[in-house]
């Protein structure tokens, strides 16, 4: 689900927007297909490259939209195995392991930050890590040698509960934990698998795109969190809202008062957005 560069995609380094120095920044990355991991394309070399100018974690937080739970959960195995969670791909993106450690200490602190605000959470000694963890970590991260821990999305419980566990989870940036989330920023695969081929970007995907970078810039929490009503074709971009969430964790452990940018931009097979967001 890749293709070449083409004149929607543009990327803002870290090596000339991102301090080295103090707390970690938060993180939205569009991981997109699979593929990814093995095919060349603009969100491929974005991840790439990007993580060269930041600070190294002391350990990564990932939000993903592959986990699904009715109460967020995070991953607390010491050696997380890595889960081929899709079908039908070449077998040399079976053959792929990502063996970065785990951190059950961390999933425990995460859950206890989250116990403090009413957030009830638990561990999960058994899951590994999804393709929207090791996808974008191979990119960023190929050495695989930091501590990584997932956390769940939970699609019944909108956007307010994803804010407020990034707000709970806001202290880990603090001492070095760089929370990412996992996601898309547009996500209509009905589009993708049966829309027409050709022709450009529409306009429905690129209205949309445009919305959210500028609500983000402007640092408007409150109209994010209602996109589905403000935001243009909202339910057209996203059917269903779990690959969206993972934006509100980042979002909510920003530093508030601070808008965040936009450090990639680009669609892919037409109605792919692929965009990331830093939040300092």
């Amino acid at each position: 689900m890749t293709q070449p560069p083409t004149p929607q995609s543009t990327t803002v380094h870290a090596t000339t927007a991102q301090s080295t120095t103090g707390p970690m920044p938060s993180l939205f990355v569009s991981h997109g297909s699979p593929m990814m991991a093995v095919e060349n394309g603009p969100a491929r070399r974005f991840l790439t490259g990007w993580a060269e100018g930041l600070a190294r974690p002391s350990a990564i937080l990932v939000a993903t939209a592959h986990w699904e739970a009715d109460r967020p959960s995070l991953s607390a195995a010491d050696g997380p195995r890595t889960v081929h969670d899709f079908g039908g791909f070449p077998r040399a993106l079976y053959e792929l392991r990502y063996p970065a450690p785990g951190a059950p200490a961390l999933a425990r602190e995460a859950a206890g930050l989250l116990a403090a605000r009413g957030i009830e959470a638990r561990l999960d000694p058994a899951r590994g890590f999804d393709h929207g963890v090791w996808v974008p970590l191979m990119l960023m991260y190929p050495q695989a040698d930091i501590p990584v821990v997932s956390l769940s999305v939970q699609p019944g419980l909108g956007p307010r509960h994803h804010l407020e566990m990034g707000e709970a989870l806001r202290p880990l940036r603090e001492r070095g934990v760089l929370v990412v989330g996992s996601g898309s920023l547009t996500h209509n695969l009905a589009e993708f698998f049966h829309g027409p081929r050709d022709g450009g970007v529409p306009d429905w995907v690129s209205d949309f795109a445009g919305w959210i970078a500028e609500r983000i810039g402007e640092g408007d929490a409150e109209a994010l969190a209602d996109y589905r009503t403000l935001a243009p074709t909202a339910a057209r971009n996203h059917p269903t809202e779990e690959h969206l969430l993972p934006l509100f964790v980042a979002l909510g452990a920003a530093t508030p008062g601070r808008p965040g940018r936009r450090i990639h931009s680009g669609v892919e097979n037409r109605v792919l957005a692929m965009d990331a967001y830093a939040f300092d």
